[in-house]
């Protein structure tokens, strides 16, 4: 404002903030649009810049990072990475279990990158800290033991039984290689097998007639696979187990499990139970509490989402540079047209038009050849003769007979030879 005593002078208002040239509530409209859509779908909505629109979305951020403090009160968290760029490039993700919101990230996948967060946490409310769920990454593993005391860390059921359905794969793609004999052949049985990945690795009760068909067969021809299968099945049952309620039985069967797997001969489930062994207590702390990072996955696919949606800064046109070729003009899908004279609205109106001289299609203009009203047809190319039907022929010979058409060349009649 222009204050009459100190001059122009800036003052803070209501309906806008600081440094900002929009009000409030257009703000929040473009930050909420930008969630929900692209940047450049935002900027042309809006009638604003490219531009404009980041920095909107950083503005109305940073007010909601200082409305309130997310990291207060923490006690149950996950923690994951997401990759959001080619390059494995990677941001770490930590979500608040009891909320169900994203409280913090930051780009990169190791020790260091998840020390800030802790460090941002501080001592004492790392110490409030009680369940952290993640899955097998010895990075997380490391860090969550260190500066969390308090806190017991779950395994991620989804990825412990991902571990057994890749062991599954292995033992599938050996039989397989052994069924085709050799490089570069194949079986009726290899090919049988190549297209059974689908009926091994979903769920029984979701299996179509043609599938559980395939692992019947299975079951008949290659034990040692549908073994490896059955494993696979009993490591996911230990989990059922826990979710409907039963987690002491869910215990018991996860020390059978890993002596059955320890037995069964077949390398990549041996390294699997060692490896399951390994992580234990991270599994029984998931199966006691229903611990998951279900949660977490679910917000990774709403960022992710938003990361597709967003759209590279628009490069501006470049000028044609000399000996180039200039780029086509777009052609415009309809003509314009020229409107036709208004009518007059009274004849014995003084206000009435003069109608105006209407030419005719076939006028000539000066200085051009005259144009034909009317296009001629184009002869027909001389080639094969055409036949016809003969117009004066009777009935009977319009049924069977057809002579030549009129605008087929004529045959040339043989010349006298002279001896």
């Amino acid at each position: 404002m222009n204050c009459p005593e100190h001059g122009p002078t800036v003052i803070a208002v209501p309906w806008a903030r600081h440094g900002a040239g929009h009000t409030r509530m257009f703000d929040d409209l473009v930050a909420w649009l930008a969630v929900h859509t692209s940047k450049t779908a935002v900027a042309q909505l809006m009638r604003i810049a490219w531009r404009t629109v980041g920095a909107i979305v950083a503005r109305v951020g940073r007010d909601a990072q200082q409305a309130g403090d997310r990291l207060a009160g923490l006690r149950r968290i996950g923690i994951d990475e997401l990759s959001y760029k080619k390059g494995h490039r990677y941001v770490t993700c930590v979500v608040d279990h009891d909320t169900g919101r994203l409280v913090w990230a930051a780009p990169g996948r190791d020790k260091a990158t998840l020390s800030r967060f802790f460090d941002l946490l501080g001592p004492d409310r790392c110490a409030m800290i009680t369940h952290v769920s993640a899955d097998g990454a010895e990075w997380i593993a490391d860090v969550v033991d260190q500066r969390c005391p308090n806190a017991v860390r779950a395994a991620d059921p989804f990825h412990v039984v991902a571990w057994a359905t890749d062991a599954l794969d292995q033992v599938r793609r050996d039989v397989w290689n052994t069924a085709r004999g050799g490089k570069g052949r194949a079986t009726e049985a290899s090919r049988a097998l190549k297209n059974a990945r689908w009926a091994l690795w979903k769920d029984p009760d979701d299996l179509s007639q043609a599938q559980q068909a395939r692992l019947d067969w299975i079951a008949r021809t290659h034990p040692r696979l549908h073994r490896a299968w059955a494993l696979k099945e009993g490591l996911r049952w230990v989990f059922q187990l826990s979710r409907q309620g039963y987690p002491r039985l869910a215990v018991t069967a996860l020390d059978r499990w890993i002596g059955w797997a320890r037995r069964c001969r077949i390398p990549a489930f041996v390294d699997l139970a060692r490896r399951v062994r390994k992580h234990r207590d991270a599994i029984e702390v998931a199966i006691e509490h229903r611990l998951s990072n279900a949660l977490v996955e679910s917000v990774n696919t709403k960022l992710r989402l938003i990361t597709r949606m967003g759209v590279r800064v628009p490069r501006p046109a470049r000028a044609h540079r000399p000996g180039h070729a200039r780029p086509r003009r777009a052609v415009p899908a309809t003509f314009p047209v020229a409107p036709a004279p208004p009518e007059a609205r009274c004849e014995g109106s003084a206000l009435a038009l003069p109608t105006l001289p209407q030419r005719s299609a076939a006028a000539d203009l000066p200085g051009r050849p005259p144009r034909r009203a009317y296009r001629e047809p184009r002869p027909p190319a001389r080639g094969k003769p055409r036949y016809a039907r003969s117009p004066t022929a009777t009935p009977c010979q319009q049924a069977r007979t057809t002579v030549r058409s009129q605008t087929a060349r004529p045959r040339r009649s043989p010349q006298p030879t002279s001896t």
